[in-house]
């Protein structure tokens, strides 16, 4: 009976442990993880422990990354000679591990969020509507946490206080938040703007909720001869500013933290943490790691206030600073697909299916499965590529540089364990393309991904049976053979001659267009040919899609926009603009699903 007790205690604390969907679990410090970009090219890293637990409240922070600084660099590592500096200096990752183990009480989830061209000030300059863009940011993230008590942490360093400026600016703050954390990242705070209003009102609205912001004195700090901020601006100043607003609500309560001066108003859920610098250093990121700035703002007001080590160091985290660099995926999933069924047939199985079935019925079977969600993992993987950059033809002589998103292989039915590439006529692979948002590539979008690619294969023709089902199969294993056991989820070319989109079908409607299929030396051996009648499909063709979401000049659009404009078509389009972009005018819709961020 004892046992019988023990051993549903044990399933019920396994049960509660939640691997999370889409995550990966090969982490040095027992993590899973997962990496995604946005269609207008905001990187994502999410981070949890092996162990959450379902049934516990959860703590996301939000970690909005200084200008110039990657993912990678701001989760950090052992920094060793020849490494980048920038590894060593925020050590994200290793003060969240410390949480962890100070507080068991509730699941830490990490999300760091990296701008385009690594500034969220710039890309709220290059979107309008970036208050919105902010704030569905925040929203998008936390809806994927499968938890019923969820708060939230803005916490930003330096130019990633921009997003929490551009959040403020889209309205009042959400009940979620209950931490904002400014880490000399308040340059741009306005009181015209009425961000200190706003702060205050959300404070006001439950004792709970807590601003924490660090600076130092900047305004004297000189590098290469000049000042490092203007007369009227810096962190220093800001932070002033904003405790000239809260002191009209309550006068500060004063005193000294470390080698800090501490203001705390509102019984202190404000809280302010000013570093007088007599010696006029540059602390602008040693206060993040090396002072302990973020754990102290983390960790106020929590059962693990004044655990973690001692506000103004030593580093209180080496202990959990990882050897190696994460390891980045730039991928989005964008295939809005069912999951794949459990009795779905794999590979081998559908191959014994279609063998004998006349092509109509056989392209009607790979749409119908395809639709269902029967393909492997790694077809639903997207990867970015760019940023492509191409010489303006205006007057103005402005480039423009383009992202978009591929799939990293061929279609394919099945499983990762067990598939088969399928090559379909225009019309049934666009039936596809259309239903998940998407289109077929074009000549000079087949020639990028090969540039870009992580894989590269030798082509391997055959010359029996061309169309035959068993050839079909044939090619997919001695592909699989060339990738050595690589990673399926890999950008891979080299594979298959695709199916692609060009000016030259107009006359030659009806017809098929194929592409590619490159050596190894970077030419294809198949130049653009429309020769064959669209119904005809041989093992060396292959459906390569696009998502129709791209970001352009640091702005949201669609390839299918792009292609229709003279002055950006060449982003995608080594032949002039492409209109229509499709095979079936009287079948193709008008209205296109969008690609949207998905975070399984």
């Amino acid at each position: 009976m004892h046992w019988a007790i023990f051993f549903l205690l044990l399933v019920a604390i396994q049960l509660r442990a939640a691997a999370l969907p889409g995550f990966s679990g090969k982490t040095e410090f027992a993590e899973q993880t997962r990496w995604e970009m946005t269609t207008d090219g905001v990187r994502l890293y999410l981070n949890a422990a092996d162990d959450f637990d379902l049934h516990k409240p959860t703590e996301l922070i939000l970690y909005l990354l200084p200008n110039g600084n990657s993912i990678e660099q701001t989760l950090g590592k052992e920094v060793t000679q020849g490494d980048d500096w920038h590894f060593g200096i925020q050590q994200i990752a290793a003060q969240v591990r410390l949480l962890r183990k100070l507080d068991t009480r509730e699941n830490i989830f990490l999300a760091c969020l990296e701008a385009p061209g690594k500034s969220w000030p710039f890309y709220r300059a290059s979107h309008v509507d970036n208050p919105w863009r902010i704030r569905n940011l925040v929203s998008t993230v936390a809806s994927q946490i499968p938890v019923s008590q969820l708060h939230i942490t803005l916490a930003a360093h330096s130019g990633g206080g921009s997003f929490i400026i551009g959040y403020l600016n889209s309205g009042e703050i959400d009940p979620s938040i209950n931490r904002i954390i400014f880490l000399d990242a308040n340059y741009s705070y306005s009181d015209e703007l009425h961000h200190g209003e706003k702060l205050l009102n959300w404070l006001h609205r439950s004792s709970s909720n807590h601003l924490i912001v660090f600076a130092y004195d900047d305004r004297n700090i000189v590098l290469n001869g000049k000042k490092i901020v203007s007369d009227t601006g810096g962190t220093w100043r800001a932070s002033h500013r904003m405790m000239d607003r809260f002191a009209k609500e309550q006068q500060a309560q004063t005193s000294q933290a470390g080698p800090f001066l501490h203001y705390a108003f509102l019984n202190g859920q404000a809280q302010f943490f000013l570093h007088p610098n007599p010696q006029q250093k540059i602390l602008h990121t040693s206060m993040i790691g090396e002072m302990n700035a973020f754990l102290h703002a983390v960790t106020l007001d929590t059962p693990s206030e004044n655990k973690y080590g001692v506000l103004g160091g030593p580093p209180a985290y080496s202990e959990f600073v990882a050897k190696d660099a994460a390891q980045a995926h730039d991928v989005t999933e964008i295939l809005n697909l069912p999951q794949r069924s459990a009795n779905a047939p794999t590979g081998s199985v559908f191959l014994k299916m279609i063998d004998h079935l006349p092509t109509d019925e056989r392209e009607k079977m790979v749409v119908d499965q395809v639709l269902a969600g029967n393909v492997p993992d790694f077809f639903r993987t997207f990867k970015s590529i760019g940023p492509i950059r191409v010489a303006s033809s205006s007057v103005a002589g402005i480039d423009h540089v383009g992202t978009y998103y591929v799939s990293a292989d061929v279609l394919a039915i099945g499983n990762d364990q067990d598939f088969f590439r399928m090559p379909l006529t225009p019309v049934s692979a666009e039936k596809i393309a259309d239903a998940l948002g998407c289109s077929l590539i074009t000549r000079k979008i087949s020639d990028d991904i090969y540039a870009h690619a992580d894989i590269k294969v030798e082509p391997m023709p055959l010359t029996v049976n061309r169309e035959s089902p068993e050839t079909i199969y044939q090619s997919n294993q001695i592909i699989e053979s060339q990738r050595g056991g690589q990673s399926s989820g890999l950008l891979i070319a080299g594979i298959k001659k695709d199916v692609v989109l060009t000016n030259r079908l107009h006359g030659h409607e009806g017809h098929v267009a194929i592409y590619g299929w490159h050596k190894l030396d970077g030419k294809p051996i198949q130049p653009l040919y429309v020769g064959h009648l669209e119904t005809y499909v041989d093992y060396s063709h292959g459906i390569r899609l696009i998502g129709d979401a791209m970001d352009v000049d640091g702005k949201a659009t669609t390839v299918q926009a792009v292609l229709a404009d003279p002055r950006l078509c060449a982003l995608l389009s080594d032949e002039g603009p492409i209109n229509p972009a499709h095979y079936s005018p009287t079948t193709h819709p008008t209205t296109r699903p969008t690609t949207q961020i998905t975070l399984h």
